[in-house]
């Protein structure tokens, strides 16, 4: 092996373990629930626009859970479009599929690619759930006004001036209301595959 690709090898692989090691920092920063943690009591809004309390809404139900930043978010559509194609797979390992944002209510599904997927979109517009979870983050003045001028309105779309997202996140709970899979990550144009999400719930379902 001559000196430039072996080179070439060292560099790829240190790249690699970096961006390993940034991913899991970046986590690690986050602190959120996790596995163990008892899924909080909270309010969202369905898409009729009722306030349900998340638990109760579950009623002993496992479910997965899933949290983007909104209906603007290219990387979130992509992502919510690619769980679209294993609804059929969750229905049979028997966990229900949430998304939820902070978008209201009647705008849940106001994209044109939002409004044909097959399963439950929620509203956290006041954020409670994403707090009580500690996957919430504010985004600065200077990045609000940014995304203005990109013609996102963060404010107009949640119905709050809080200007809080969440962290793209995965939580996968039980029966009982007990977390028993969570991925949160910094980086919000990094997202769990649909297959990778798929592993997570079957290792909490057993595989049916």
């Amino acid at each position: 092996m001559n000196r430039t690709l072996r080179n070439y090898l060292a560099a790829l692989s240190l790249y690699f373990l970096t961006s390993a090691a940034l991913s899991a920092a970046s986590e690690a920063a986050i602190e959120h629930l996790t596995v163990g943690d008892q899924l909080p009591k909270a309010s969202i809004r369905l898409e009729t626009g009722e306030a349900v309390d998340i638990t109760e809404h579950l009623n002993g139900q496992p479910a997965l859970l899933v949290f983007y930043r909104g209906g603007w978010c290219p990387f979130c559509v992509k992502q919510l479009a690619q769980l679209n194609d294993i609804t059929d797979q969750l229905a049979a390992e028997g966990i229900p599929l949430i998304a939820i944002s902070p978008d209201l209510p009647e705008k849940l599904k106001g994209k044109e690619k939002l409004s044909n997927l097959d399963y439950e979109l929620a509203s956290d517009s006041k954020m409670d759930l994403s707090k009580a979870l500690g996957i919430a983050f504010k985004v600065d003045d200077k990045t609000v006004e940014k995304y203005i001028g990109w013609g996102i309105d963060l404010e107009g779309d949640s119905g709050e001036n809080h200007h809080l997202l969440p962290h793209p996140s995965v939580f996968v709970v039980d029966g009982k209301g007990v977390i028993q899979f969570a991925h949160v990550d910094a980086n919000y144009k990094k997202r769990l595959s649909s297959v990778d999400v798929l592993s997570a719930v079957k290792s909490v379902s057993g595989g049916r």
